[in-house]
């Protein structure tokens, strides 16, 4: 029997098909194939964190005379970082729909390219509008990417390892802020580059490893199952059949036979309409959920990293040019526990993974508050308890992103994940700050106290949330978890 095998036209609709597709994709065992989808992916990650991690510390650059851009430490640090989190959740937003409509390949090329550009361009920025307005404009490209890469990575990656590299791939963002923390050391050296020239270079920097991560995504195809849904059935055959002979001769083994079959009916376009009956009415209790993982998250995060800097000198007297190396330490601590912990999201199982890494950080962080409020602490030991906490929490941030991506049918998942980010990110990047800046600037133990326990108290609120309502994932097809909208229900498969 062939693999796609179609049925008479089933009117406006679409055609209903039967087919084994999924099944093929998530039997797979892993292969080079696979690295090549991670590398091409996956690594954007590190620009994201390399790009935040040097805006953030260029600030004190900027404003400096001779900087060649008249603006101001709070401008870089207020207004430039609100508009790069403004763009970020526009963009998930506008990218998100377009890539549940016309594909993920087409989308994640596209939004790397705006992200490029914007991103070369406030290299060269004369004015701060312009680096205002770029700054938006590479958030807007960043936003997209969270969307159109989670969407394609999860339906490309095999059931059996779709947790750990999913988990990997958010993880590395962190990565990116090793790498843009130790550039800004040499990049605002100026022994070695001019004031004005640094921190044009880090930008210049981003747009080089973009391009090359540009090349390598030429060669990530669509993804199989988008195909299928949206009546282009040979295409996806064409692609699994490809990757298959690929994979057969990379591991020199013969494939095991694909079990299940899935019977739908394609259809060219979801409606906004059908999204919000999905997330809000279909699968309100999972939406909860993605709700609370993502404010949960985005609070711990800024009760941390907002005030990072400020910390460290009011409180323990280290000179601000020293702080990007207590914040690498951080970074290792938090690209560590993806690394570590993930394969066991898809072993030990999701909702156990989840909660407790959730639980873990929350009473970490409150811990570390208690330690911080009775004068405990010095720069290195706050700074490893940060890690400790962090190891847990960047393992279930990352953890959320992959939730929101494989607990919603397949017609709205990049429309979900960006949902999820820009509420998470709004919520992280505009409240977070409104909060935690004027908590941690006073420089008052008892304000900073309390930045902390905010963000415990809400990552621990998430962890009994995900041990009550998250989904059992682990090792099982998307079709499983989520049946896709267009499926047909209780029809034997078409026969050849």
């Amino acid at each position: 029997m062939p693999e796609v095998s179609a049925d008479a036209p089933a009117g406006a609709g679409g055609r209903t098909v039967t087919t084994n597709i999924p099944a093929r994709l998530d039997r797979l065992p892993w292969s080079r194939w696979h690295w090549t989808i991670v590398i091409g992916l996956g690594t954007v990650w590190i620009l994201d964190g390399l790009e935040v991690t040097v805006v953030g510390n260029i600030a004190g650059r900027l404003s400096e005379p001779g900087s060649g851009l008249a603006i101001s430490s709070g401008q870089v640090t207020g207004i430039a970082a609100a508009l790069y989190v403004a763009g970020a959740c526009v963009g998930a937003l506008f990218w998100g729909h377009l890539t549940d409509r016309f594909g993920r390949k087409k989308l994640f090329m596209i939004t790397l390219a705006v992200y490029l550009a914007a991103t070369a361009l406030t290299a060269f920025s004369f004015q701060s509008w312009w680096f205002f307005a770029f700054r938006f404009l590479t958030g807007f490209g960043i936003g997209g990417e969270y969307a159109a890469i989670n969407s394609a990575i999860d339906e490309l990656i095999p059931s059996n390892h779709r947790g750990r590299v999913d988990l990997i791939i958010n993880g590395s963002f962190w990565v990116g802020a090793i790498f843009g923390s130790l550039l800004s050391i040499v990049a605002l050296n100026t022994d070695i580059f001019a004031a004005d020239v640094g921190w044009r270079l880090t930008f210049a920097l981003g747009v080089v490893l973009g391009l090359v991560i540009l090349l390598v995504r030429r060669n990530v195809p669509e993804s199989p199952r988008w195909l299928l849904i949206h009546g282009r059935e040979r295409e996806a055959e064409e692609v699994v059949s490809s990757i298959e002979r690929t994979i057969e001769t990379q591991t020199g083994q013969t494939l095991p036979r694909p079990e299940g079959e899935l019977t739908i009916q394609q259809r060219e376009l979801v409606t906004f309409r059908e999204i919000a009956r999905t997330l809000f009415s279909d699968y309100r209790k999972r939406s909860v959920l993605g709700f609370s993982l993502f404010i949960g998250q985005a609070f711990l995060y800024n009760a941390i990293t907002f005030g990072f800097g400020a910390i460290l000198t009011k409180f323990f007297d280290v000179p601000t040019g020293n702080t990007g190396y207590y914040f690498a330490v951080i970074a290792v601590g938090n690209f560590m526990g993806p690394l570590l912990l993930g394969r066991f999201f898809d072993t030990v199982g999701r909702r156990v993974m989840i909660s407790s890494t959730y639980l873990l950080s929350g009473v970490l962080l409150f811990g570390t508050a208690w330690l911080f409020e009775q004068g405990s602490l010095s720069a290195t030991t706050l700074t490893a308890c940060w890690c400790a906490v962090l190891f847990f929490a960047s393992a279930g941030a990352s953890s959320a992103y992959l939730t929101v991506s494989e607990i919603f049918p397949m017609e709205t998942r990049a429309m979900s994940i960006a949902f999820f980010y820009a509420l998470g990110t709004a919520a992280g990047g505009i409240s977070g700050p409104l909060i935690f800046a004027d908590l941690t600037s006073t420089g008052k133990v008892g304000d900073t106290v309390l930045a902390f326990q905010i963000g415990a108290g809400l990552m621990c609120a998430a962890g009994l949330v995900a041990a009550l309502l998250a989904v059992r994932a682990e090792r099982r097809s998307l079709e499983d978890i989520a049946a896709p909208l267009s499926a047909v229900p209780n029809k034997a498969p078409a026969q050849a």
